[in-house]
């Protein structure tokens, strides 16, 4: 399993709403900034969020972006799902067309699949914050 940009950005930026939950209407340059994502990016994502109503919206000067779900009701499985065309590739992409794909295989790939997304639909935006991990915490 491969988590594309776009998953990784959903997440990030969901994790950055989350927290800063409390301060309201958070303004996309914000949320850019902090996370080092483009802005233009997080905007080709947003729409897929709000149609999934994970986020509420407002415009205007003091407009912006804010969970529309508690961090503990909202999950990694379905934030990937969401922007991810699929948690778990079958096939190789990469394989020739010519190459035959043995159907037993398809049980092993089914059965991965699930325990992938049984584990992401367990994990929530709020362990996430949870377990404190430093990005740099490094010692030497």
């Amino acid at each position: 399993m491969k988590i594309s940009a776009k998953g990784r950005y959903a997440l990030s930026m969901l994790l950055d709403l989350a927290e800063h939950q409390n301060d309201g209407f958070i303004a996309l340059k914000d949320i850019s900034e902090r996370r080092q994502i483009s802005k233009k990016y997080l905007e080709q994502i947003i729409p897929v969020l709000n149609k999934a109503n994970i986020l509420k919206t407002t415009r205007g000067s003091h407009g912006g972006y804010m969970l529309a779900k508690n961090p503990e009701n909202c999950t990694a499985g379905e934030i990937l799902r969401l922007t991810e065309n699929t948690l778990f590739n079958h096939i190789d992409d990469t394989a020739s067309s010519d190459e035959r794909i043995d159907m037993r295989y398809v049980p092993l790939c089914d059965g991965l699949d699930r325990v992938v997304s049984e584990y992401l639909d367990r994990i929530t935006l709020r362990d996430i914050l949870d377990w404190n991990i430093g990005v740099f915490d490094y010692v030497i």
